[in-house]
């Protein structure tokens, strides 16, 4: 028999062949993956699990009855079908997309026109106006809502004393929870005032990111301020500005405590917002199943509110790659 005998790959003579070399190449490539693995199984264990849990609660009648009894009773899409076909449903829907937009619009308009101040302020009024903004934004929600309840205050409130020694006399014993849309009013400007500061010190933080150079470029060849704006400082700070837009609108539409505590989503439900009523049917009327409905359609509304504008986020996330 005639051996035969295989010829080594050009480059190969006389390297030793060392056992696994053709797995470490597969190590590395996992090993980013390996790492992530424990993280991503304890996100998985602590927000996917109740989420799932939530959405198989929606199928079920589960009141307070069943609950006690330990029953497991499938109802299918009966808690979906029962709030979609009440009208106050969408009203409360629309309400909510309407007060979250006003919202989220008045914080990062204030927090952008803040961040600019805090720029191009002195130090010491700098200094003042941002030991300002972090006093509000650490002031908890229960002692800000009662102290602006104090403030809007018919009789004893700073707000309309303050209108009448002005000469506004209609103000006097002038009710600013009187309806529905004047009660979200106050509750938009209790949360805009305890949500800028957060956007503001990032904004600012951006802003102090833009090297000073394209400035100084831009003053050398004569540019005016809106000029320098919008060629410089907006580009720069437009990836930052979408991302705390974005958060502004995931934190802003399940805002509870501050409608809850101010009014309890009156008067006569026309401060009821989604959170409220979730709560509404879930705590109060001891309906659990409709309530995790309420829930899926809230994230699914949220969805469709925020798609295109986080389409527009991760477009732009993948031309700055």
């Amino acid at each position: 028999m005639t051996a035969t005998h295989t010829r080594p790959a050009p480059g190969t003579e006389g390297s030793p062949v060392v056992p696994g070399a053709r797995r470490r190449p597969r190590v590395r490539e996992a090993m980013p993956y390996l790492l992530l693995a424990p993280a991503v199984l304890a996100l998985i264990a602590l927000l996917g699990w109740p989420a799932v849990n939530v959405v198989v609660t929606s199928f079920r009648k589960l009141d307070l009855g069943e609950l006690t009894r330990g029953e497991f009773t499938w109802i299918g899409f009966d808690n979906y079908a029962q709030i979609l076909g009440n009208p106050e449903f969408w009203t409360v829907t629309l309400r909510t997309v309407v007060f979250t937009s006003s919202i989220v619009a008045a914080t990062v308009l204030t927090a952008l026109l803040l961040a600019l101040l805090m720029k191009h302020a002195p130090v010491v009024p700098r200094v003042v106006l941002q030991v300002s903004l972090l006093l509000a934004w650490a002031m908890p929600q229960l002692a800000a809502t009662t102290v602006f309840q104090w403030i809007f205050d018919q009789q004893y409130g700073i707000l309309n004393k303050t209108l009448v020694l002005l000469g506004f006399d209609s103000f006097a014993g002038h009710s600013w929870f009187a309806t529905g849309a004047s009660t979200l009013t106050v509750v938009g400007i209790l949360i805009t005032w305890q949500a800028v500061p957060f956007v503001a010190m990032t904004l600012y933080a951006a802003l102090l990111g833009v090297p000073k150079d394209l400035y100084e470029s831009a003053g050398i060849d004569g540019a005016s301020g809106w000029q320098t704006f919008t060629a410089i400082t907006w580009p720069q700070l437009k990836p930052v500005l979408m991302i705390v837009t974005f958060l502004s609108v995931l934190w802003d539409f399940k805002v509870f405590s501050q409608v809850w505590a101010m009014r309890e989503g009156g008067p006569s439900g026309g401060s009821t917002t989604l959170p409220v009523m979730q709560y509404l049917e879930g705590i109060a009327g001891k309906h659990f199943g409709a309530a995790a409905a309420v829930s899926v359609l809230m994230v699914l509304v949220l969805v469709v509110v925020c798609a295109q504008y986080l389409r527009l986020l991760l477009r732009s996330q993948e031309v700055d790659l």
